[in-house]
Protein backbone atom coordinates (compact mmCIF):
# COMPACT_ATOMS: atom_id res chain seq x y z
CA UNK A 1 0.00 0.00 0.00
CA UNK A 2 1.08 3.54 -0.73
CA UNK A 3 0.18 5.44 2.46
CA UNK A 4 0.46 9.20 2.92
CA UNK A 5 -0.48 11.74 5.55
CA UNK A 6 -2.26 15.09 5.44
CA UNK A 7 -1.93 18.29 7.49
CA UNK A 8 -5.63 18.16 8.49
CA UNK A 9 -4.76 15.22 10.76
CA UNK A 10 -2.64 17.72 12.67
CA UNK A 11 -5.48 20.26 12.88
CA UNK A 12 -4.39 22.36 9.90
CA UNK A 13 -7.50 23.60 8.09
CA UNK A 14 -8.52 26.56 5.93
CA UNK A 15 -11.75 27.22 7.87
CA UNK A 16 -11.56 30.44 9.95
CA UNK A 17 -11.48 29.78 13.69
CA UNK A 18 -10.94 26.05 13.22
CA UNK A 19 -8.38 25.74 16.02
CA UNK A 20 -4.70 25.92 16.88
CA UNK A 21 -2.51 25.60 13.77
CA UNK A 22 0.89 24.00 14.27
CA UNK A 23 3.77 25.27 12.16
CA UNK A 24 4.64 23.34 9.03
CA UNK A 25 8.05 22.19 10.29
CA UNK A 26 6.50 20.58 13.35
CA UNK A 27 3.77 18.86 11.35
CA UNK A 28 6.10 17.46 8.71
CA UNK A 29 8.60 16.31 11.31
CA UNK A 30 5.88 14.46 13.21
CA UNK A 31 4.61 12.88 10.00
CA UNK A 32 8.09 11.59 9.26
CA UNK A 33 8.58 10.34 12.82
CA UNK A 34 5.33 8.37 12.45
CA UNK A 35 6.79 6.50 9.51
CA UNK A 36 4.98 8.37 6.76
CA UNK A 37 6.98 9.16 3.66
CA UNK A 38 4.48 11.25 1.69
CA UNK A 39 1.90 13.97 2.30
CA UNK A 40 -0.78 16.03 0.64
CA UNK A 41 -0.33 19.78 0.38
CA UNK A 42 -2.82 21.03 2.97
CA UNK A 43 -4.68 24.37 2.91
CA UNK A 44 -3.70 27.15 0.49
CA UNK A 45 -0.29 28.61 1.34
CA UNK A 46 0.21 26.51 4.49
CA UNK A 47 3.23 24.96 2.82
CA UNK A 48 5.40 27.20 0.63
CA UNK A 49 3.77 28.38 -2.59
CA UNK A 50 7.11 28.64 -4.36
CA UNK A 51 8.11 25.27 -5.88
CA UNK A 52 11.80 25.29 -4.90
CA UNK A 53 11.01 26.25 -1.31
CA UNK A 54 8.29 23.60 -1.10
CA UNK A 55 10.57 20.90 -2.49
CA UNK A 56 13.36 21.90 -0.10
CA UNK A 57 11.05 21.73 2.94
CA UNK A 58 9.72 18.31 1.94
CA UNK A 59 13.24 17.02 1.27
CA UNK A 60 14.34 18.20 4.71
CA UNK A 61 11.79 15.81 6.23
CA UNK A 62 12.20 12.93 3.79
CA UNK A 63 8.71 13.40 2.37
CA UNK A 64 7.32 13.41 -1.14
CA UNK A 65 4.15 15.18 -2.29
CA UNK A 66 1.16 13.11 -3.37
CA UNK A 67 -1.28 15.84 -4.34
CA UNK A 68 -3.38 18.64 -2.98
CA UNK A 69 -6.95 19.58 -2.10
CA UNK A 70 -8.60 22.41 -4.01
CA UNK A 71 -12.06 23.55 -2.87
CA UNK A 72 -13.37 26.15 -5.33
CA UNK A 73 -16.83 27.17 -6.58
CA UNK A 74 -17.47 25.15 -9.72
CA UNK A 75 -21.09 26.17 -10.25
CA UNK A 76 -20.37 29.81 -11.12
CA UNK A 77 -18.07 29.22 -14.07
CA UNK A 78 -15.84 32.06 -12.86
CA UNK A 79 -12.50 32.59 -14.57
CA UNK A 80 -10.91 32.87 -11.13
CA UNK A 81 -11.69 29.20 -10.50
CA UNK A 82 -9.78 28.07 -13.57
CA UNK A 83 -6.92 30.43 -12.75
CA UNK A 84 -6.62 29.11 -9.19
CA UNK A 85 -6.73 25.54 -10.44
CA UNK A 86 -3.94 26.32 -12.88
CA UNK A 87 -1.83 27.92 -10.13
CA UNK A 88 -2.26 25.02 -7.72
CA UNK A 89 -1.71 22.40 -10.43
CA UNK A 90 1.54 24.08 -11.49
CA UNK A 91 2.81 24.05 -7.90
CA UNK A 92 1.81 20.43 -7.35
CA UNK A 93 3.42 19.29 -10.57
CA UNK A 94 6.64 21.17 -9.87
CA UNK A 95 6.90 19.36 -6.53
CA UNK A 96 6.32 15.93 -8.07
CA UNK A 97 2.68 15.39 -7.10
CA UNK A 98 0.30 13.10 -8.98
CA UNK A 99 -3.25 14.20 -8.26
CA UNK A 100 -5.41 17.29 -7.83
CA UNK A 101 -8.23 16.63 -5.37
CA UNK A 102 -11.12 18.90 -6.37
CA UNK A 103 -14.18 19.82 -4.29
CA UNK A 104 -17.27 21.76 -5.37
CA UNK A 105 -17.17 24.58 -2.81
CA UNK A 106 -20.23 26.71 -2.16
CA UNK A 107 -18.22 29.94 -2.01
CA UNK A 108 -19.20 30.46 1.64
CA UNK A 109 -16.87 30.18 4.62
CA UNK A 110 -16.86 26.82 6.34
CA UNK A 111 -18.90 23.71 5.62
CA UNK A 112 -22.18 24.33 7.43
CA UNK A 113 -24.33 25.98 4.70
CA UNK A 114 -25.22 24.54 1.31
CA UNK A 115 -27.47 26.64 -0.94
CA UNK A 116 -29.36 24.55 -3.49
CA UNK A 117 -28.19 24.60 -7.11
CA UNK A 118 -30.34 25.08 -10.18
CA UNK A 119 -30.02 22.62 -13.06
CA UNK A 120 -28.06 25.24 -15.00
CA UNK A 121 -25.66 25.70 -12.10
CA UNK A 122 -25.20 21.93 -11.88
CA UNK A 123 -24.36 21.76 -15.59
CA UNK A 124 -21.84 24.56 -15.06
CA UNK A 125 -20.36 22.65 -12.13
CA UNK A 126 -19.81 19.58 -14.30
CA UNK A 127 -18.35 21.63 -17.14
CA UNK A 128 -16.02 23.55 -14.83
CA UNK A 129 -14.82 20.33 -13.24
CA UNK A 130 -13.89 19.14 -16.74
CA UNK A 131 -12.08 22.42 -17.39
CA UNK A 132 -10.09 22.03 -14.16
CA UNK A 133 -9.26 18.44 -15.16
CA UNK A 134 -7.90 19.69 -18.48
CA UNK A 135 -5.87 22.45 -16.81
CA UNK A 136 -4.39 19.92 -14.39
CA UNK A 137 -3.70 17.42 -17.16
CA UNK A 138 -1.66 20.05 -18.96
CA UNK A 139 0.65 19.93 -15.93
CA UNK A 140 0.70 16.12 -15.90
CA UNK A 141 -1.77 15.68 -13.03
CA UNK A 142 -4.87 13.56 -12.63
CA UNK A 143 -7.99 15.20 -11.16
CA UNK A 144 -10.47 13.50 -8.83
CA UNK A 145 -13.71 14.95 -7.47
CA UNK A 146 -13.96 14.81 -3.70
CA UNK A 147 -17.49 14.43 -2.25
CA UNK A 148 -17.21 16.61 0.83
CA UNK A 149 -19.48 17.78 3.64
CA UNK A 150 -20.79 21.28 3.01
CA UNK A 151 -20.06 21.25 -0.73
CA UNK A 152 -22.36 20.79 -3.71
CA UNK A 153 -21.37 17.14 -4.08
CA UNK A 154 -22.03 15.66 -0.64
CA UNK A 155 -25.18 13.51 -0.45
CA UNK A 156 -25.69 10.15 -2.15
CA UNK A 157 -27.93 11.53 -4.91
CA UNK A 158 -25.33 14.19 -5.76
CA UNK A 159 -22.49 11.66 -5.85
CA UNK A 160 -24.45 9.38 -8.16
CA UNK A 161 -25.51 12.32 -10.33
CA UNK A 162 -21.92 13.45 -10.69
CA UNK A 163 -20.78 9.95 -11.62
CA UNK A 164 -23.48 9.85 -14.29
CA UNK A 165 -22.84 13.35 -15.69
CA UNK A 166 -19.05 13.55 -15.49
CA UNK A 167 -16.17 11.31 -16.49
CA UNK A 168 -13.95 12.42 -13.59
CA UNK A 169 -12.96 9.76 -11.11
CA UNK A 170 -13.76 10.18 -7.43
CA UNK A 171 -11.60 10.74 -4.42
CA UNK A 172 -13.14 8.10 -2.18
CA UNK A 173 -13.21 9.85 1.18
CA UNK A 174 -14.62 7.26 3.52
CA UNK A 175 -15.55 9.76 6.22
CA UNK A 176 -17.21 12.45 4.16
CA UNK A 177 -19.15 9.87 2.18
CA UNK A 178 -20.50 8.23 5.32
CA UNK A 179 -21.44 11.61 6.81
CA UNK A 180 -23.27 12.43 3.57
CA UNK A 181 -25.25 9.19 3.74
CA UNK A 182 -23.23 6.99 1.38
CA UNK A 183 -21.72 3.65 2.39
CA UNK A 184 -18.17 3.98 1.02
CA UNK A 185 -17.69 0.22 0.81
CA UNK A 186 -20.84 -0.16 -1.29
CA UNK A 187 -19.84 2.76 -3.52
CA UNK A 188 -16.40 1.27 -4.15
CA UNK A 189 -17.94 -2.09 -5.04
CA UNK A 190 -20.47 -0.57 -7.43
CA UNK A 191 -18.04 1.80 -9.15
CA UNK A 192 -14.63 0.11 -8.93
CA UNK A 193 -13.39 1.79 -12.09
CA UNK A 194 -14.20 5.30 -10.85
CA UNK A 195 -11.99 5.38 -7.75
CA UNK A 196 -8.96 7.51 -8.53
CA UNK A 197 -7.71 8.42 -5.04
CA UNK A 198 -8.55 7.47 -1.46
CA UNK A 199 -8.80 9.52 1.72
CA UNK A 200 -8.95 6.89 4.43
CA UNK A 201 -10.88 7.99 7.52
CA UNK A 202 -12.91 6.43 10.28
CA UNK A 203 -15.87 8.17 11.90
CA UNK A 204 -18.41 7.70 14.63
CA UNK A 205 -21.74 7.14 12.90
CA UNK A 206 -23.75 8.56 15.79
CA UNK A 207 -22.07 11.98 15.55
CA UNK A 208 -22.07 11.81 11.73
CA UNK A 209 -25.85 11.44 11.81
CA UNK A 210 -26.21 14.67 13.77
CA UNK A 211 -24.23 16.52 11.09
CA UNK A 212 -26.30 14.95 8.32
CA UNK A 213 -29.52 15.98 10.05
CA UNK A 214 -28.32 19.53 10.67
CA UNK A 215 -28.40 19.20 14.45
CA UNK A 216 -24.74 20.15 14.78
CA UNK A 217 -22.24 21.98 12.59
CA UNK A 218 -19.32 20.20 10.96
CA UNK A 219 -16.60 22.03 12.89
CA UNK A 220 -18.35 21.33 16.20
CA UNK A 221 -18.63 17.65 15.30
CA UNK A 222 -14.91 17.49 14.60
CA UNK A 223 -14.24 19.04 18.01
CA UNK A 224 -16.40 16.29 19.53
CA UNK A 225 -14.04 13.72 17.97
CA UNK A 226 -16.34 12.55 15.21
CA UNK A 227 -13.18 11.33 13.49
CA UNK A 228 -11.25 8.56 15.21
CA UNK A 229 -8.25 6.37 14.36
CA UNK A 230 -8.85 3.61 11.83
CA UNK A 231 -10.63 0.69 13.43
CA UNK A 232 -12.17 2.75 16.23
CA UNK A 233 -15.21 3.98 14.28
CA UNK A 234 -18.00 2.70 12.06
CA UNK A 235 -16.37 2.58 8.62
CA UNK A 236 -15.62 -1.00 7.58
CA UNK A 237 -12.02 -0.22 6.71
CA UNK A 238 -11.09 -3.89 6.34
CA UNK A 239 -13.82 -4.56 3.76
CA UNK A 240 -13.05 -1.33 1.91
CA UNK A 241 -9.34 -2.00 1.52
CA UNK A 242 -10.03 -5.60 0.47
CA UNK A 243 -12.57 -4.44 -2.13
CA UNK A 244 -10.21 -1.85 -3.59
CA UNK A 245 -7.33 -4.29 -3.78
CA UNK A 246 -9.53 -6.92 -5.44
CA UNK A 247 -10.57 -4.29 -8.00
CA UNK A 248 -6.93 -3.55 -8.82
CA UNK A 249 -6.62 -0.16 -7.13
CA UNK A 250 -2.93 0.75 -6.87
CA UNK A 251 -3.17 4.40 -5.89
CA UNK A 252 -2.58 6.25 -2.65
CA UNK A 253 -4.34 5.83 0.66
CA UNK A 254 -4.12 9.18 2.42
CA UNK A 255 -4.66 9.00 6.18
CA UNK A 256 -6.96 11.88 7.05
CA UNK A 257 -8.38 12.20 10.53
CA UNK A 258 -9.90 15.68 10.58
CA UNK A 259 -8.75 17.23 13.82
CA UNK A 260 -9.25 20.56 15.58
CA UNK A 261 -6.73 21.40 18.28
CA UNK A 262 -7.93 23.64 21.10
CA UNK A 263 -5.62 25.68 23.28
CA UNK A 264 -5.55 22.89 25.84
CA UNK A 265 -5.33 19.98 23.40
CA UNK A 266 -2.39 17.59 23.90
CA UNK A 267 -0.06 18.34 21.01
CA UNK A 268 0.91 14.68 20.66
CA UNK A 269 -2.69 13.64 19.85
CA UNK A 270 -2.11 13.60 16.06
CA UNK A 271 1.00 11.45 16.43
CA UNK A 272 -0.76 8.97 18.72
CA UNK A 273 -3.83 8.76 16.48
CA UNK A 274 -1.73 8.32 13.34
CA UNK A 275 0.21 5.51 15.01
CA UNK A 276 -3.07 3.73 15.87
CA UNK A 277 -4.28 4.08 12.27
CA UNK A 278 -1.03 2.77 10.82
CA UNK A 279 -1.06 -0.17 13.22
CA UNK A 280 -4.63 -1.00 12.15
CA UNK A 281 -3.66 -0.88 8.48
CA UNK A 282 -0.75 -3.22 9.17
CA UNK A 283 -3.06 -5.71 10.89
CA UNK A 284 -5.67 -5.81 8.14
CA UNK A 285 -3.23 -5.98 5.24
CA UNK A 286 -0.68 -8.42 6.70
Amino acid sequence: MKVAGAPISWGVCEVPGWGKVLDAGTVLAQMASSGLRATELGPPDYLPAEPAALQSLLDDHGLTLVGGFLAVPLHTGAQSTADEADRVAALLAAAGAEVLVLAAATGLDGYDERPALTDDEWRTLVATAALVRDRAAAHGLRTTLHPHVGTHVERTAEVERFLADSDLDLCLDTGHLLIGGTDPVDLARRHPGRIGHVHLKDVRADIAATVRDGRIGYADAVKQRMYVPLGDGDVDVTALVASLRDAGYTGWYVLEQDTALGDGSPLDTPVRDTARSLAHLTRITA
